[in-house]
């Protein structure tokens, strides 16, 4: 018998006694954090390869060798380049000189954003990364360096802060649980061990159930977001003065659960291909759910954030300058950029929602298409 690879890494076996400690038994929010975070053995804490770039001759079904998935930044510098003009007014109406970057992964976004904050003059004090990542954050200072002392890393956030927050693909890696109706009665899906010592699927009975009631009496599959809900209650009780965004895919919370959605969100990443088992190749793979926005604007109100704005990544780029810069960009920089805003590539399926802090103030990005009242 072949025993799987995922009980047979460091990784696997730490997860097995994961499973042992917790009666045989562990949500799947928990199993989730085990295989992206554990220090050392994790998908975000080891030292395989995640980000890559894309080549302009890059054909369907190819793959780009040493990485498992391309994110906005690393496919064309246009996007931190427009990006920047938010941050920029979002600084000058925060009288704030600070950014925070969550989960910078390869850099590539840090670097756009303060080339391009520096050549328009606008002087920052600090730009704090936040990434639990050491191989990662090896890779960021390294493309970092020329910004010197301006650059700081931390492992967790300070109890007070000031300026303006960015996460490009953040909200969307941090655990979830998973919520099955069968027969219809809920259960909370974990992860246990198999009768051949394999990771396997297990359902227990439970209280919990999606905020919205989910019409039909169907099997259905669903998430909800504790952990994300929670991250952004503390940053917005940490945020003293400022302003946040969060750049993502996914759905208001009437879409999010819809009836037809009946096998949640969940999907993995390798070597540029998706796939929905999340209990093979544990550690070598990103594993991911799609956010729901409405309930990151609900955590947001009930600690006293206000909501900027929420519309589609393409009219967010749009209204930020991204066709000007097209215009004069290479054509393979156009080419790439298209993929941001086109409806079928990224420019529906990711959406930017904006917070802000004290008095309520007109965004760049949400100035067209605002979307706010969909959540």
């Amino acid at each position: 018998m072949t025993i799987p690879y995922s009980l047979t890494s460091a990784l696997g076996a730490h997860i097995a006694q994961a499973i042992a400690a917790r009666e045989g038994w562990i949500g799947f929010d928990e199993f989730m954090a085990l295989a992206l975070y554990t220090p050392g053995l994790g998908y975000y804490a080891n030292d395989s390869a995640k980000f890559g770039t894309l080549p302009f001759a890059l054909q369907a079904g190819e793959v780009v060798a040493g990485s498992d998935f391309v994110t906005a930044p690393e496919m064309t510098p246009l996007f931190g380049q427009t990006l920047a003009a938010q941050l920029a007014q979002a600084l000058q109406v925060t009288q704030t000189r600070e950014v925070w970057e969550f989960g910078a992964g390869s850099g590539a976004l840090a670097l756009q954003l303060l080339e391009t904050l520096a050549a328009q003059g606008q002087a920052l004090t600090r730009y704090w990364i936040v990434d639990l990542s050491g191989t990662l954050r090896a890779r960021q200072q390294s493309k970092l360096a020329q910004f010197g002392d301006t650059v700081q890393w931390v492992n967790e956030l300070p109890d007070s802060l000031q300026g303006v927050v960015i996460g490009n693909e953040v909200l969307d890696a941090m655990p979830v649980k998973l919520l099955a109706r069968i027969k219809g009665v809920w259960h909370e899906r974990g992860v246990a061990l198999g009768r051949a010592s394999e990771l396997t699927w297990q359902d227990r009975p439970t209280d919990l159930r999606p905020p919205l009631e989910i019409d039909g009496g169907h099997d259905y599959l669903t998430e909800v977001h504790p952990q994300a809900e929670a991250f952004i209650r503390t940053l917005a009780d940490k945020l003293s003065v400022g302003a946040a965004f969060f750049i993502d895919y996914g759905f208001p919370e009437h879409e999010y659960y819809h009836p037809q959605r009946h096998m949640g969100t969940v999907m993995c990443h390798q070597s540029h291909r998706s796939d929905t088992d999340p209990l093979a190749d544990v550690g070598l793979k990103d594993i991911t759910a799609h956010v729901n926005f409405t309930a990151m604007a609900l955590a947001a109100q009930d600690a006293d954030w206000g909501v900027l704005g929420y519309c589609t990544q393409a009219r967010f780029l749009i209204n930020c300058g991204l066709v000007a810069r097209m215009e004069t960009a290479t054509l393979p920089a156009r080419v790439h950029a298209q993929k941001l805003i086109l409806e079928h590539e990224m420019g529906e399926l990711f959406k930017v929602i904006g917070f802000f802090k004290g008095e309520p103030w007109q965004a760049l990005g949400f100035a067209q298409g605002d979307r706010t009242h969909t959540l």
